[in-house]
Formats: C-alpha cells, structure tokens, sequence
C-alpha cells in the first residue's frame, strides 16, 4: 500500500457529518433540558428566562467556532501500512491545546470534576490512529468525499476527503476491506 496524506479544511457547519455529531452529542441532551423546562414550567415567565439562557450559550459557542477557529475544522490523515490516523493541523492543534488547558485549570479550580475530564478528553482525541485489523465497518459517503471507519463503539474516524483524493482513499479501502462490513 502506498502511504496517503492530505490536509482538509472542514467548515464545521455546513458538513452534515460534523451536523449529525453535533446534533446528537448536543442536541439530544439540551432537548431534553428545554422539553423538562417547558413541561416542568407550567406557564411560569421563568421559564422564558431559561431558555433564553440556552438560547444565549448556543449563539456564544457559535460565535467562540466562528472567530477562535473561523468555522472550520482543520485536519490532516495519515493513511500507511499501519492504519489511518487522523489529526488536528498543528496551528489548530495550537488553539485547542490553550483551550483544553484552560478547560482543565477552570475545571479544577471550581472543583469540577466533569470539566476536568472533559478538557483531558478533548486533548487526548487530538490524534486518533486505527489499525486496520480494527477497523470493523467502513461507510462511504461519495456525495460529500466522505469515508466513516469505525472500530469499537467510542473508535471511530471521519475521513473528510477532498474531490480529487477521494476515489485513491476509497480503493485503498477497498483493497483492505476483506473483512470489514461496508454500508
């Protein structure tokens, strides 16, 4: 197998890869908060005063993507005889390590065990590698250059591919797929 790179910047609200993720990572729990809300709030002005609170985090975390990382996603893939490792481009890699780390100190100074780990989360996920005796299920999504890997419930890469790259990585999938189910 020859050894592919490539860098792709992904506008992080115009993928419906990255959409479907945010939506049920975010969207999901906060509908619940906001269905809890309104049912629990009878017809109370309260109410209205929480949910434009919700409303107020969604617009201020879009406008923290928007000027911090300009919207988009900047990523680079590794594709060898080892796997597929997917990384953050060291410029953007730059700005998460300053973000996480500041998640972490915030975290740990209001006695917040959950920030913590989310900010140490965040930061190991900074580079994923799958081996390909891993990799169970591959998805192709020709219509948006994308190829979703997964292997294991929590491991999974989205490989964000751009016109001119996408039929290479997809036959160089192919040629490993002989035991990993395709959809």
């Amino acid at each position: 197998m020859e050894k592919l790179e490539w860098q792709i910047s992904v506008p992080i609200f115009r993928n419906t890869v990255i959409l479907k993720q945010l939506g049920l990572a975010i969207g999901i729990p906060f509908g619940l908060v906001v269905l809890v809300i309104v049912l629990a709030s009878g017809k109370s002005v309260y109410a209205i005063y929480g949910l434009s609170l919700i409303a107020l985090l969604f617009l201020l975390t879009w406008l923290l993507l928007m000027v911090v990382y300009r919207g988009r996603y900047e990523l680079e893939f590794i594709m060898d005889e080892g796997g597929v490792t997917c990384r953050t481009q060291t410029k953007q890699a730059g700005k998460n390590r300053i973000i996480n780390g500041l998640t972490i100190a915030l975290g740990l100074l209001s006695g917040k065990a959950t920030t913590v780990g989310s900010g140490m989360l965040a930061q190991s996920k900074q580079e994923v590698f799958l081996p390909w005796k891993r990799i169970s299920k591959v998805k192709y999504k020709r219509n948006n250059y994308t190829i979703l890997l997964r292997a294991g419930p929590t491991e999974q890469i989205a490989l964000f591919c751009t016109a001119d790259n996408y039929p290479q990585v997809e036959r160089e999938l192919m040629l490993r797929r002989t035991d990993m189910l395709v959809e």
